[in-house]
This record gives C-alpha cells, structure tokens and sequence, in this order.
C-alpha cells in the first residue's frame, strides 16, 4: 500500500493488484452528520432532524497469484437521525481482482464481488436494513505519472479511474464511478485525494470528496483526511473526519 517507494498497487486496491503472496488490512472510522440534504431537484433543504452516522469498517486484500487478488469488506455502523436510532452490522462484501494488463506505468483490473446486506444502511439514502444481496462488476484504470510527478515536487504520483455496474436486490441498481489521486511526499508521507460518484435507478444520485494524508512508520500506516458531499439528489450532505490504520503483511 504505502512503502518507501510509493507504487500505485501500494497506494490503493484497484487497478495494480496484490503481489502474490502479500496483503494489507485496513480499519477505517469515519463520523459524519448532516443537517441539510439534496432535494430531488438537486437543491439544498434543511433535514427533518441531524443525521449521524459513525461507520466503524475493514477493507482485506490477499495476492492469492500475481494476478489475482481477494478481498473482503464490511463494517459496524451506529447511526441516528430524525425517524431512527440504531447500531449494527452493515452489508459484507467478498470479491476478487483479476489483473487485465499491466506495464511500467499503466494498469487495467476486472473486479467481481458478492454483498450481503446488514442490519444497517445498505445505502446512504436507504432506511436501515433496506436491501437484501447485491452484485458487482467494476473495471479500474490506473496511471502512474513517473517523472511528471517528479517535476512537480513528487516523489511518486498516480491516477486511477473506477467504473463499476451493481446490481441489487430490495434496492435500485447503480453505476458508481469513483477516481483517486496520489503522491508522495518525501520518504514517510503520502497526500490522497478521492471523488466517490453514483447513481441509483430512478432515484438518488451522489457526488463525494475526500481528501487525506498518510504516514508510514514501517508496515504500519496511519491515515486522516476530511469527507464531504458536494452534490446529489435524495441524499443528505454529510461532512466529518476519517481515520484509518493500514497493515502490510
């Protein structure tokens, strides 16, 4: 993930996969409220009450072959708004990565994964244990910009572009396209930038940012960055602080 010589397969799951043999885990705590939401006319309205929702999640990778890698989510959520007041699990994620093609600087990856809904949200504007099981298929392009990260100030640098089709079952189909940026700065630190963009069938529609720093201290990595909802329809404009430690193993 974050070694000292930054690589994209070790900045971020995605489009440069595992090395055979090696993994990383990753917890990551994020708190988030909201006072006002997107309308279905795209415009910002005051929500019936504060919504908070504290998400408590890990992400696990493991190169099972130098072109395939598996991997596993899921999460404990404690959240409350004006109609609810609940702690649970949240939906579990199993999939796995195939490696397409590969070079020096560019990376294309195929992912398939299987979810299993929780007890709480299976989706950011759905009531709580709304949904049942999902499907998803995701293609990931990724970039690494060498000597034009270098000319920048960068030690290392990258772009990825995610692209991905799910299939639901108690909820609406969406396409999700998400897009990271990396770079390194010096031996130890790392600066993250991320939009998570999607659409659900006939209903809500999302746009988020995230941006994050990330120090190393050996196989250990400690991570902390700031999320927000910038646009959306049907969806309440969240804001909060993100935490995570990453392990290589």
């Amino acid at each position: 993930m974050v070694l000292a010589a930054l690589t994209p397969t070790q900045a971020l799951a995605g489009a440069w996969i595992q090395p055979k043999g090696k993994g990383q885990a990753i917890v990551k705590y994020e708190r988030l409220s909201a006072d006002t939401g997107f309308d279905a006319a795209g415009e910002e309205r005051d929500l019936p009450g504060q919504r908070r929702d504290a998400t408590l999640g890990l992400f696990a990778e493991y190169g099972v072959s130098d072109r395939l890698t598996l991997q596993l989510k899921a999460d404990w959520q404690d959240s409350e708004d004006a109609f609810v007041d609940y702690s649970g699990r949240g939906p579990v994620e199993i999939g796995a990565t195939w490696q397409v093609w590969r070079d020096d600087r560019n990376a294309v990856s195929l992912y398939g994964g299987y979810t299993q809904a929780g007890e709480g949200r299976n989706a950011g504007y759905a009531a709580p244990g709304v949904g049942d099981h999902d499907w998803e298929a995701r293609v990931s392009v990724g970039r690494s910009l060498g000597d034009m990260g270098e000319r920048w100030g960068m030690d290392g640098a990258f772009v990825e572009l995610q692209a991905a089709r799910r299939l639901r079952d108690g909820l609406p189909d969406e396409t999700r396209i998400d897009a990271t940026a990396g770079a390194r700065i010096g031996e130890d630190w790392m600066v993250l930038g991320q939009a998570f963009g999607g659409a659900a069938d006939g209903g809500a529609r999302w746009l988020s940012l995230e941006a994050s720093v990330v120090r190393d201290f050996g196989v250990w990595s400690m991570q902390a960055g700031w999320r927000q909802t910038v646009a959306g329809q049907e969806i309440p404009i969240s804001r909060g602080p993100v935490l995570a430690i990453w392990r290589r193993f």
